[in-house]
């Protein structure tokens, strides 16, 4: 099958978006599919207000619509509410093309905690904009009861997987290391609620690894604290390897790869009883969920390794991305449908 799939989320940027994506085209092709990605990466670009680390395409539409043509896919996936999924929004309802859409970023949350937009109003911009999706797929349960209660229609599970090959326990070097260390990675925003994490009275040491436009701010507000900056995927295995617990203090995500990744490595996790967590976390098996955040993290000191990646290895990509691969049938039946009314309408006049 040929499969296209657009996304405002691309390389260089280093996010759960990119990784899901990368990883779902990876084990796509693997099993003999041609895919297309069409990011912003071969695009003029601009930054996204308030985020200039991430660069939107400028006018997207012509491109897209050119490169769309010249594929000919039998399956459109708009994975990102951007210009880019604007633009391929505009392309399949201009040309009767069925597609389906991802919903990856709990934006009414971010921007209401912005103070950019209030959530009402971003959930009515959401459903104009996953409207005509025949699809909307979304990465838990919890996720898909949050989008249905705001109104949406077509909401389906596509969940995620993890490398469990590359993200392993592996030996730590404990060189220079005061114990225990506490792990956040993610970028450095307000919507990732980080303050909570570092200003936590905990033993030991806390690293960040990541990016964002709160991070200067950050290193100044809490001089102990460790901050790595953004680090490559590939790199992260070895920074999971070196912690004692991960701890995710985010309530607004809509389910967090980085938790799967660091459970892959053996290492426990502490975060809060929200979205996310209560769908990827065993609580008291592979981290602690709590609403006193630093009672998770001392609790989470006591769990087992070996059973936190035993719980981990029950996240495939090969499962995901067949999940992914059903609702893309699903789509193709409704344009086949579709092009045969067409087809007939002229004879019932």
């Amino acid at each position: 099958m040929r499969i296209a799939i657009i996304s405002d989320a691309g390389a260089p940027q280093v996010n759960g978006v990119v990784n899901t994506l990368n990883a779902t085209q990876r084990t796509l092709q693997q099993a003999g599919h041609a895919v297309l990605m069409v990011t912003p990466a071969s695009f003029k670009t601009f930054a996204c207000p308030t985020y200039p680390e991430i660069r939107l395409a400028y006018k997207p539409y012509a491109k897209i619509a050119a490169a769309l043509r010249n594929f000919s896919p039998d399956c459109i996936h708009i994975s990102t509410e951007g210009p880019m999924g604007l633009a391929a929004r505009r392309y399949c309802i201009k040309n009767n093309l069925a597609f389906t859409t991802a919903y990856h970023t709990r934006f009414p949350e971010y921007l209401a905690a912005r103070r950019i937009l209030p959530k009402a109003l971003t959930y009515r911009l959401l459903r104009w904009f996953h409207g005509p999706s025949k699809v909307v797929m979304v990465p838990t349960i919890g996720i898909k009861q949050a989008l249905e209660e705001n109104g949406f229609d077509n909401v389906a599970l596509w969940g995620r997987g993890v490398d469990t090959e590359y993200f392993r326990p592996r030996e730590p070097d404990h060189a220079c290391i005061k114990r225990p260390l506490f792990l956040y990675v993610g970028r450095v925003a307000v919507e990732k609620n980080i303050d909570a994490f570092l200003q936590l009275d905990l033993p030991g040491t806390k690293w960040v690894i990541g990016d964002g436009p709160l991070r200067e701010d950050l290193e100044r507000r809490y001089p102990d604290v460790r901050f790595l900056g953004g680090k490559a995927h590939s790199e992260l295995a070895a920074y999971y390897n070196c912690a004692d617990v991960f701890v995710f203090p985010s309530r607004t995500d809509t389910f967090g790869l980085v938790l799967a990744e660091a459970m892959a490595c053996g290492v426990p996790v502490a975060a809060y009883p929200v979205e996310g967590p209560v769908d990827v976390v065993a609580n008291g098996r592979s981290g602690m969920l709590s609403e006193d955040l630093g009672q998770a993290c001392r609790d989470a000191l006591t769990l087992d390794r070996k059973q936190v990646r035993e719980h981990a290895l029950a996240y495939s990509w090969e499962t995901a991305t067949q999940q992914f691969l059903q609702h893309l049938h699903l789509a193709r039946r409704h344009d086949a449908a579709a092009a045969k009314a067409r087809a007939v309408r002229p004879e019932s006049v």
